[in-house]
């Protein structure tokens, strides 16, 4: 117990604080975009939910290096399977997508990764960790193959070892040890491994879903920075959420999904909370 207050004595940046014990920042600190040329491009695109019914109805935008683009709507309306077929968990049924140039429609998932995709996954114990494995082993799901993690398919432990070491730092995840099962760790340093697994290899696109879900407000402080980071580094991202908050904060530009079409897209600049409300709900909607 760290404190005891009244609500009409303390504010959001001091519960923030006394949660975490720090001060954190609750605004996004990110300077005007710089937007380059187009690195993922969708067109027509269509995707059948689990039950074989069209979920996503041929719906096209495009992302460009140096900005995010942020996929605002009410979770259910298509932007899970969106995603997943987009970082080759599902099959598309229709449309098109180019990668960096290449067609790289219904690719499968180490395809995508070797060409620059990075994927922070909507659930993070179900798509993006082996919650049996260490967090050593789990920061290099993607790139244990290749030296020096993997030398003529024999696994070099030394090199996991400092490799995950440098990531423990660098990303200020609270391990007792790199050999810890992932399953150990909070949700929020869970998150943090996925993101120094993803985000510390060379990487032209960030598929972001849902980055912050679950996450305390420390976490969440840091989940943001990294992403805004990417974007100022050159890479595209595309950040799909549920919070409008993370949405109208982050973005440069917002689209908006409503039962899987995208209704409107709208700078962020010009966008107003009433009206992506509005567009989330299904009002005042026009398909673009």
């Amino acid at each position: 117990m760290v404190n005891t207050v009244t609500p009409a004595e303390t504010d959001e940046p001091r519960l923030a604080s006394m949660m975490v014990g720090r001060q954190v920042i609750l605004t996004v600190e990110k300077g005007a975009s710089e937007p380059k040329e187009k690195a993922l491009e969708v067109k027509d695109f269509k995707v059948n939910s689990q039950r074989g019914l069209e979920t996503v109805h041929g719906i096209s935008f495009d992302v460009r290096g140096g900005e995010i683009l942020g996929i605002a709507g009410v979770q259910g309306n298509g932007q899970t399977e969106l995603v997943e077929a987009l970082t080759g968990l599902r099959a598309p049924t229709g449309g098109a997508v180019h990668f960096d140039g290449q067609e790289v429609t219904g690719s499968m998932p180490r395809a995508m990764t070797e060409i620059g995709l990075a994927h922070i996954p909507e659930d993070r114990q179900r798509h993006g960790l082996v919650l049996s494995y260490t967090v050593a082993d789990n920061m290099v799901l993607c790139d244990y193959y290749h030296p020096p993690f993997g030398v003529r398919g024999i696994i070099q432990q030394t090199a996991l070892d400092e490799n995950a070491r440098r990531l423990i730092q660098a990303y200020d995840v609270r391990t007792p040890s790199p050999y810890v099962p992932v399953s150990k760790l909070s949700g929020g340093n869970q998150q943090k491994v996925i993101v120094a697994r993803e985000l510390s290899r060379p990487v032209k696109l960030v598929i972001a879903n849902q980055p912050t879900r679950g996450l305390d407000v420390g976490s969440i402080e840091y989940i943001h920075s990294v992403i805004v980071k990417m974007r100022d580094n050159g890479a595209a991202v595309l950040l799909v959420s549920a919070e409008l908050d993370e949405i109208m904060a982050l973005s440069d530009r917002i689209a908006v999904m409503y039962r899987g079409h995208i209704v409107a897209i709208v700078n962020v600049k010009e966008a107003t909370r009433e009206q992506i409300g509005l567009w989330m709900a299904g009002a005042q909607a026009a398909s673009v």
